[in-house]
């Protein structure tokens, strides 16, 4: 599959943007299209490559994040801007450039993952605004057979061993497909990954369940097990969730 996410990573520290490149490579549908190494740099590199989302420092020498996210504003197709720091105290005022995420660092997986998430389902939805029109049927490949599936009518997909498991309304279907190009694949559909192994369709949830330790479990419509929702991500679950 192509990458469907142009990313630019813009840090003054080359052992961050390492790091940081690094743990994008995880994700398929992502691709690291430059670096930059100041604010004057990245401007310019915007102009020229014009990414889908530029991983912005907060605190560079001469012009800083704020400043360079103020100029990103000014240009005629401005990116999505993902804001990074070692320092807090940045993200009241972060968010006023429209940031679509705040990370701290040293980086988190798991917070990472769900900046990626939103910054996946904000692209989608905007590309298929821009196109008018939505994206095809998810082709699943079972034992050589090829099925169609609508996006729309999957309750959930979890990946088991080698296999994925597809749970749809009225069957279920086994595929050697990883949960991870699933994932990429249905990008924009409100699917949103509840652990390592389960991905759910959010239009489906009816109810959450404390468990231990933090964790929780998730009901979906019409169906009698619970899934595991991995304390890592029920506060992202949450925000997405509630009105």
């Amino acid at each position: 599959m192509e990458p469907t996410i142009r990313v630019l990573i813009v840090d003054d520290e080359p052992y961050s943007r390492d790091e940081l490149k690094h743990l994008i490579a995880a994700y398929p549908f992502i691709q690291v299209i430059d670096e930059a190494e100041s604010g004057e740099a990245a401007v310019m590199k915007v102009l020229r490559l014009q990414p889908d989302v530029v991983f912005l420092d907060v605190e560079m020498p001469r012009m800083n994040g704020m400043l360079t996210a103020k100029s990103f504003k000014e240009l005629k197709k401005a990116p999505l801007v993902v804001f990074t720091t070692a320092y807090p105290q940045f993200a009241v005022e972060a968010f006023r450039y429209d940031a679509v995420d705040y990370l701290l660092k040293p980086y988190d997986e798991d917070q990472l993952q769900e900046a990626i998430e939103r910054l996946a389902e904000k692209i989608s939805t905007v590309k298929e605004q821009e196109s008018g029109k939505s994206a095809g049927k998810l082709a699943v490949e079972v034992d050589g057979e090829i099925f169609y599936l609508e996006p729309r009518e999957l309750l959930y997909i979890v990946r088991n061993e080698k296999l994925t498991k597809i749970v749809t309304k009225n069957e279920e279907f086994e595929t050697k497909t990883p949960l991870k190009d699933l994932e990429s694949r249905l990008l924009g559909y409100g699917f949103f990954r509840i652990h390592k192994s389960f991905l759910v369709n959010l239009e489906y949830v009816t109810k959450l369940t404390p468990w231990f330790n933090g964790a929780y479990q998730l009901e979906i419509e019409g169906r009698k097990e619970l899934l595991s929702v991995s304390r890592n991500y029920v506060k992202a679950l949450r925000a997405r969730l509630e009105i």
